[in-house]
């Protein structure tokens, strides 16, 4: 009989601790898309409806030329977001853990310059290196170090020195210039955030990450890359709206307002780099056709242009928050300019 009522106590303790109904639905729950995510695809696809519609107001100069500068840019920054995406979900999945931990130095005030050169392996642009730094910091790279990777990738890897390049024939001194720069201002914003940056202006979005036991390497790919690519997309059509609204909208006299001051001229080219949100393969070609400024003018807008742009502040805005994006992007632009002015003033 005791032994009886030690079988009863042991079962009644163990039963309930079977039924788990409320953990299984809370782990669905990450899976559903973010309400930010969801709105900006339903934006999206009822701008492409209306542009496939062949609506009689669409077909005006003004609107036709706003959707062909939007169409452009997302075109042409959507291959280098495909493969950062790309890239983020291989690392993942793939790439152990500790790897980047290992290679890089354990204190973080030299790791920042070596994320920095570690940037010109990468051929992409400014919108495959945020889903890459974001996914190196889920990795244990210092936030640091990922966000000197982030501002040096897109512009300095070897397709954008060769653009910059070909755009200034016969002046290699553009090219080092804007390498100098660049990797310049790549390093002081890593070293400035050691110095001042705060954990809480740092929230990365909820997102499916790391190999899970049960899930084949190639399921946390496919979760990864389909995640990152959903979100950051929407993010980036954003950015080439507004892009494309200040090129529609700001007439073309204003440019030459700005280009007989030495001053005025780099940081209108550096906050016209901001909002033109020109693809870093590219931008050598447009400050190339920038003849009225000065070469430290345009030297500002390749350097600023990579690392701060609208369609860039948006894509930080959806992986890192709000917090860090205006924070991050209003720092990044001051030491941009000042590095740009320092050092074509020096070479240039």
């Amino acid at each position: 009989m005791p032994k009886t009522d030690e079988l009863l106590d042991v079962t009644e303790a163990v039963a309930p601790a079977t039924v788990h109904p409320p953990e299984r639905r809370r782990r669905r729950l990450p899976r559903r898309p973010p309400p930010a995510t969801a709105a900006v695809a339903a934006l999206g696809l009822a701008i492409a409806a209306l542009v496939l519609s062949g609506t009689p107001w669409l077909n005006g100069p003004a609107v036709a030329a706003w959707r062909t500068v939007c169409l452009a840019i997302t075109v042409q920054a959507l291959p280098f977001l495909l493969l950062g995406t790309a890239l983020s979900g291989a690392i993942n999945a793939f790439v152990p853990a500790d790897l980047f931990t290992k290679v890089l130095p354990r204190r973080a005030v030299l790791a920042v310059p070596v994320a920095g050169l570690a940037g010109a392996v990468l051929p992409g642009c400014e919108c495959a290196s945020v889903p890459v730094a974001n996914s190196l910091i889920r990795r244990g790279v210092t936030p640091a170090a990922a966000f000197a990777f982030l501002l040096s990738a897109p512009a300095i890897n070897p397709i954008v020195l060769t653009a910059t390049a070909v755009a200034f024939p016969g002046s290699p001194t553009m090219v080092l210039a804007r390498l100098l720069a660049s990797l310049a201002t790549a390093a002081v914003m890593g070293w400035l955030w050691l110095w001042l940056g705060r954990t809480e202006w740092l929230r990365p979005v909820v997102r499916h990450t790391g190999h899970q036991h049960g899930h084949s390497r190639f399921t946390e790919f496919r979760l990864g890359f389909q995640h990152d690519f959903l979100h950051a997309g929407g993010f980036l059509v954003l950015g080439a709206m507004a892009a494309a609204t200040f090129n529609v909208t700001v007439p073309r006299s204003v440019l030459d307002t700005f280009s007989g001051s030495p001053w005025l001229s780099v940081l209108f080219l550096a906050a016209l780099a901001v909002v033109l949100a020109v693809c870093s393969e590219a931008d050598a070609f447009v400050a190339a056709s920038l003849t009225g400024f000065s070469p430290t003018a345009r030297l500002a807008f390749m350097v600023v242009g990579p690392m701060v742009d609208l369609k860039l502040i948006a894509l930080q805005a959806g992986t890192f928050g709000r917090a860090f994006a205006v924070r991050f992007s209003t720092a990044t632009t001051v030491v941009a300019v000042a590095a740009s002015f320092l050092i074509g003033g020096a070479l240039l």
